[in-house]
């Protein structure tokens, strides 16, 4: 009688713990399935919002795109960097490149005082704008090239457009300056952009 007792005592404390191991297990399973699932669900927001950012600078690629081949656009500038100097930071308001109705401006004011040529701290000039040419690179870049000749301008102008993107870089060849001056910034159809012109020479 006693062995038995023994026999039952040892088979109940066996299940006990085995039944104890098994709840740790699914615990630990229950545990290490939600991390997993916390971590899909983060990499799918990240990916979701990576996804939506994309979409939206294509869609402003595609308004750019547009008004480039449209010859009716700013180049609103963020930058202004001459050939051999340092970068400055600029009021994407008062510098820009325009081209529209086959007329194209370029201002430069980066001090934005009440001085200058065009009374806002800089230069402004416009010309006729001849020779548009348009091309795209085998990765989607888009290029155009112009001559402008006007009082005060006479350049030949380069407009890069980036793929996938609004930015875009103008280089600007010729006397508007002591050397080449490079625009960055972003480009815009000329109706839907705000910036305030000068007093042209």
């Amino acid at each position: 009688m006693k062995k038995i007792f023994l026999l039952l005592l040892g088979l109940t404390l066996c299940y006990t713990t085995n039944a104890q191991n098994i709840k740790k297990d699914a615990i630990k399973t229950a545990k290490e399935v939600s991390k997993e699932a916390k971590k899909a669900a983060k990499e799918a927001k990240k990916q979701a919002i990576k996804a939506a950012e994309e979409a939206q600078e294509m869609a402003e690629f595609n308004v750019a795109l547009a008004a480039l081949k449209s010859n009716d656009y700013v180049l609103e500038a963020e930058k202004v960097e001459f050939k051999r100097g340092t970068p400055s930071f600029v009021n994407p308001n008062t510098n820009f490149v325009m081209l529209s109705q086959g007329t194209a401006s370029v201002q430069l004011a980066p001090t934005n005082a009440s001085v200058g040529a065009n009374g806002i701290g800089g230069i402004t000039v416009e010309g006729t704008a001849s020779n548009i040419k348009t091309s795209t690179d085998a990765k989607g870049n888009v290029y155009q090239s112009f001559m402008v000749m006007g009082r005060g301008i006479s350049a030949q102008v380069t407009i890069t457009l980036t793929k996938g993107s609004d930015r875009c870089e103008a280089k600007i060849s010729g006397n508007f300056g002591p050397d080449t001056v490079y625009f960055t910034g972003k480009m815009v159809p000329k109706e839907q952009s705000n910036v305030f012109k000068g007093r042209s020479l």
